[in-house]
């Protein structure tokens, strides 16, 4: 059955020849510019000045997937490119040469978790099932980055049908970490984690039902947010548990993530819950950008979420010295002994019972999906045969509307009450905790410690900065969870953390292509 046929987690021969047939833009020009680790500001200032145009960009962006993504470590990051890409760059360089330019995500690359709609390319969740669907317009969040002025540069790879982190899939294969090829890079997002990492895109958008934009964010140095619910739009993302699903960014710094946030949240017609975000949406979250944010905070650390085991120690010491730099940098921590987030988070989840309608719903409004239900998916085989089981669990639901269901939605509000009363009877600012327990796994081994579900299931918000490196020299997440609406608060702690550290650090396995000067040589006098 074709669901074995990336058992050994091998590229299958179709990704590749999608990426073939989207292809890197004949007229994308190529230039000496840099754009690795590059900040979204610096791209844009590159481009203002004229350093580098959009073009430019797309063609180092394409260079480098082109040198690491099939090649080299052989992340297997991305699913398609963008066969418009170039055409669109050169548009938005018309536009900055005519003087108007959109703002400041006008002409930068991104990459698109590839469980958003995209009405110029394929959105196919990973699946064999979905290969060859083009759904009829753009996700709302992708529409929006585009009216921002970014650039779609491609889709990436995910954990099929976004039912795991560890992100291997029937369509897209198996998606490799830049900081060790060997281990595997989170999920569901893993891919966008990756892209992101390696700097295959000035930044990424992902999606979260329980840690899929957090984890991969974790593994890989990067600072991803899970956002209030109600904040984002879910329009257009192929669905694992609408009332559980947001979808957002994965960035290189927090500055990067308020650009994305300013571009894409907020209230849209076509998804109600985000009636709740209005009058909850700053008119920009690059005003929580203070370096002295930390300057008087209070925190709580929580130590029920960490492991306690010698294969938890390298991430639990990571998270207490970050613990010890928030406090140097102005913070009070208080250690939370008391509060064990478990008793809150169990039974909360509604993934399992939601997952089957919610896709069907979804197949139904996509006319060029090749399967009309999570019925057809299991019966033409056309999944990986690590999602088996939980498909074939999932096709045993048969109704929805349950006495646990509504219990388990119920218990959410009661998870919301309790851990912003928490907050308040502490006067803390946040929660602190590691956003994962464990580093990285070696590809093919189960991924123990995800600690997603407090924010999850309780609706609010959480953001993970990169923590550092554990011992392995693997990275680490460092979360923080605030009130709801309460963004701009934990942009601003994250902010005040990340510039007080500076622990991003870019991947050994995918360098700079663009050569160092060489050495400007020493004028000597020799003496006989």
């Amino acid at each position: 059955m074709l669901q074995h046929a990336t058992r050994a987690g091998a590229v299958p021969v179709i990704t590749f020849g999608l990426m073939i047939g989207c292809g890197a833009p004949p007229d994308a020009a190529r230039s000496g510019y840099d754009v690795a680790e590059k900040s979204v500001s610096e791209l844009g200032a590159a481009m203002a000045d004229g350093t580098v145009t959009a073009v430019e960009l797309v063609g180092a962006y394409l260079d480098r997937i082109e040198a690491f993504d099939q090649r080299g470590p052989v992340l297997n990051a991305m699913i398609a490119v963008n066969p418009r890409a170039a055409e669109v760059a050169a548009e938005r360089d018309a536009e900055r040469a005519a003087g108007n330019v959109r703002g400041p995500l006008h002409g930068i690359p991104v990459v698109i978790k590839d469980n958003y709609d995209t009405a110029d390319m394929p959105t196919t969740a990973g699946t064999l099932g979905l290969a060859t669907s083009v759904p009829p317009d753009d996700s709302t969040q992708v529409r929006r980055l585009r009216e921002a002025g970014a650039v779609v540069l491609g889709k990436t790879n995910m954990h099929e049908l976004a039912r795991g982190i560890t992100t291997v899939a029937s369509f897209g294969g198996q998606t490799r970490n830049p900081y060790d090829p060997t281990r595997n890079p989170g999920g569901s997002s893993g891919g966008t984690g990756a892209a992101v990492g390696a700097s295959f895109g000035a930044f990424g958008m992902g999606s979260d039902t329980c840690g899929s934009i957090r984890i991969p964010s974790a593994h890989h140095a990067l600072v991803g947010l899970r956002g209030t619910r109600g904040l984002a739009s879910g329009d257009g993302i192929v669905p694992l548990s609408l009332t559980q699903d947001f979808g957002g960014p994965l960035t290189r710094s927090v500055r990067d993530l308020a650009y994305a946030l300013d571009a894409t949240v907020g209230f849209d017609p076509a998804d109600e819950t985000t009636r709740l975000s209005e009058g909850n949406v700053p008119a920009t979250y690059t005003a929580a950008l203070n370096a002295g944010g930390l300057a008087g905070a209070r925190l709580g650390l929580v130590s029920a979420m960490f492991d306690e085991g010698d294969a938890g120690r390298p991430v639990r010491e990571a998270i207490e010295r970050a613990a010890e730099d928030m406090e140097r940098l102005g913070a009070t921590v208080i250690e939370l002994d008391e509060f064990d987030p478990s008793e809150l988070t169990q039974d909360a989840s509604v993934i399992g019972q939601e997952f089957p309608f919610h896709l069907d719903a979804y197949l139904a409004a996509t006319p060029a999906a090749h399967v009309r239900s999570l019925a057809d998916f299991v019966s033409a085989g056309l999944y990986h045969d690590i999602l088996e089981g939980g498909l074939a669990r999932s096709l045993e639901v048969d109704e929805l509307d349950t006495e646990d269901y509504r219990a388990s939605l119920a218990k959410r509000d009661e998870n919301r009450a309790a851990v912003t009363a928490l907050l308040d009877e502490r006067e803390l600012d946040a929660l602190i905790y590691p956003t994962i327990r464990r580093t990285a796994r070696p590809i093919g081994q189960p991924q123990p410690g995800s600690n997603c579900a407090l924010s999850a299931t309780s609706g609010l918000p959480a953001i993970t900065v990169p923590g550092g490196f554990a011992d392995d020299d693997m990275p680490v997440g460092v979360e923080l969870l605030g009130r709801a609406w309460a963004e701009p608060r934990l942009i601003e702690l994250a902010f005040a953390y990340e510039q007080g550290t500076g622990h991003r650090r870019a991947p050994d396995f995918t360098p700079s292509l663009v050569s160092p000067p060489a050495p400007v040589p020493l004028a000597a006098a020799v003496q006989a």
